[in-house]
């Protein structure tokens, strides 16, 4: 397959450092801005401390928003970065080692 723009943004952006190993997986989930409507999403990697979605629009550092994966209640995070459409977070909350390895099982490959 090939490798489009965003995805090279992508590696680049994700290379750096994380206190959580990344699973890369595509989970159709709602996201939610402060004082909007949650929006439908696709969650394109996921670790214990947080994730990367599409995003419409830029989302500046430091925002909170909330995030709804599939069987769970919305999680709250925080915007540690954006570029060119892909939003990354960090949860305010960890998720439980069972919580992402059912995820991972239910929506990898």
């Amino acid at each position: 397959m090939p490798t489009i723009k965003w995805q090279e943004d992508y590696e680049a952006a994700a290379s750096d450092d994380r206190c959580a190993p990344r699973s890369r997986l595509v989970i159709p989930s709602k996201f939610r801005r402060p004082g909007g409507r949650a929006t439908q999403t696709l969650v394109l990697d996921l670790s214990l401390a947080g994730f990367s979605a599409l995003a419409s629009g830029r989302i500046a550092v430091g925002t909170k928003v909330s995030l709804t994966l599939p069987g769970m209640d919305p999680r709250e995070a925080e915007v540690v970065w954006w570029h060119a459409g892909i939003v990354g977070c960090a949860f305010d909350n960890l998720l439980t080692t069972r919580e992402h390895d059912t995820l991972v099982m239910n929506h990898s490959g």
